[in-house]
């Protein structure tokens, strides 16, 4: 009973948050109601949701909140996140689009970068917002689609090649308890090639805060994306990060998503395969410690025959930290000439560690080639033994043992100063 009266506290302040807010929330007010009554039927997941058994959403948004915050970051603690030298960045504070940090004045032929509160009249923006995320689906999707404060829309050009890659910065920084919701619309047309990287950084805050942050990605017919995820927030961070993307034919998507820090970390991936002879690849890292939580649940949905996806997942678990890793592979029925890979591997470092891991194949056609596996171990002591005999420390032996085992989804970042950023930082989590 108690659980119930919390459950309806925090969904009750939400709706009534929306109701308060409505008039001056961007784009299609019935789009908005629509996602609201289904966030009302849907509620805050508890411990009985089968998709959130996991992670305690109701302990997460427990207490009082604020929906905004007058919180500034100087320019210099903007500037000391972002990473990546050569690159159109795109700065979202506090969940807002803020344009003077942003370095989007001289962008390429074919690319166009706009906060998305003023995309609503792009056609394309209405051709595609909203039209994949299914509110139904996840209630943290209905209540972003009700609640989206700000965010961008990127549009690539068809047969545009964007070869600098677009950083979308997602920066918290709050003085109070806080959630947030930023929703971004990434579409790239038939035949043009784009890479995004999304960042999630909590910047000299000890408040706790609550990210809801959405992005719709579409590939457009032999259009190219590729799409990378760092998530560095500190211990008071809570990320409820949904990416939902769309293929068109021939298409190639390649989404990378590393978990390197943050209290709780939901990751939500869609994919739909929606026409033949499309290529996906999904990879992810996740390291946890402390007692965080880190749970990744990606669906991969073939629509359409002659298409292919891999998957590969990895993780290292430490103290009484707590990670999972729940996909699913949908193969319907007309999706025959499948073939679809599914891999979950991780370390275990302490006796106090949790790994749930839950490889799903669903299966409606009968000409496929679908596979899926997943394993839990500790580090090989044998290989440990091997290394003291040549001179390495314990500790330096158990280090190399770790970076080997990441190295597999490292490697697979094409972007040089991304990939020396997150070796950097799993590095010093090895130190």
């Amino acid at each position: 009973m108690e659980t119930v009266t919390k459950t309806n506290t925090i969904k009750d302040k939400l709706i009534a948050e929306y109701e308060a807010s409505k008039g001056s929330l961007f784009g299609d007010v019935q789009l908005r109601e629509q996602a609201l009554e289904s966030f009302s039927k849907q509620g805050i997941p508890g411990r009985k949701s089968e998709e959130y058994k996991y992670v305690n959403m109701e302990l997460a948004l427990k207490g009082d909140f604020s929906f905004s915050t007058t919180q500034k970051l100087s320019a210099k603690q903007v500037e000391n996140t972002q990473f990546l030298k050569d690159a159109f960045v795109v700065v979202i504070e506090n969940g807002k689009f803020n344009s003077e940090f942003s370095k989007i004045n001289s962008l390429s032929k074919g690319l166009e970068i706009v906060s998305i509160s003023d995309a609503v009249s792009n056609e394309a923006f209405k051709k595609h917002f909203s039209k994949y995320a299914d509110v139904n689906l996840d209630p943290f999707i209905a209540l972003n689609t009700a609640l989206a404060t700000s965010g961008v829309f990127i549009h690539v050009a068809k047969s545009a090649v964007i070869e600098t890659p677009i950083h979308i910065v997602h920066l918290t920084s709050v003085a109070e308890s806080t959630i947030l919701n930023s929703r971004n619309l990434i579409v790239v047309e038939e035949n043009a090639q784009a890479t995004i990287v999304e960042s999630f950084e909590i910047v000299d805050s000890k408040a706790k805060s609550f990210h809801n942050a959405l992005t719709e990605i579409v590939v457009g017919a032999n259009a190219i994306v590729d799409h990378y995820k760092i998530q560095n927030e500190s211990e008071f961070g809570h990320l409820v990060s949904t990416t939902q993307s769309v293929q068109k034919k021939q298409s190639h998507f390649s989404t990378h998503t590393f978990t390197l820090s943050g209290l709780l970390v939901r990751n939500n991936l869609n994919m739909v395969l929606d026409d033949q002879f499309i290529e996906s690849h999904l990879n992810g890292l996740y390291l946890t410690n402390g007692n965080q939580v880190v749970d990744n649940h990606t669906l991969v949905d073939h629509r359409k025959p002659n298409c292919n996806s891999n998957e590969l997942y990895k993780g290292i678990i430490e103290d009484k930290s707590s990670a999972t890793f729940n996909g699913k592979i949908y193969v319907r029925k007309d999706a025959q000439k499948t073939n679809a890979f599914q891999s979950n591997k991780n370390i275990l470092l302490s006796d106090d560690g949790t790994i749930n891991t839950k490889p799903q194949l669903e299966i409606y056609a009968d000409d496929v080639k679908c596979s899926h596996g997943t394993s839990t171990g500790k580090l090989d002591e044998d290989k440990i033994f091997y290394l003291r005999a040549r001179g390495l420390s314990e500790a330096s032996a158990k280090k190399l043992l770790m970076h080997a085992f990441a190295s597999e989804v490292v490697d697979t970042i094409k972007i040089e100063a991304l990939r020396e950023y997150v070796e950097a930082k799993i590095s010093k989590r090895f130190e």
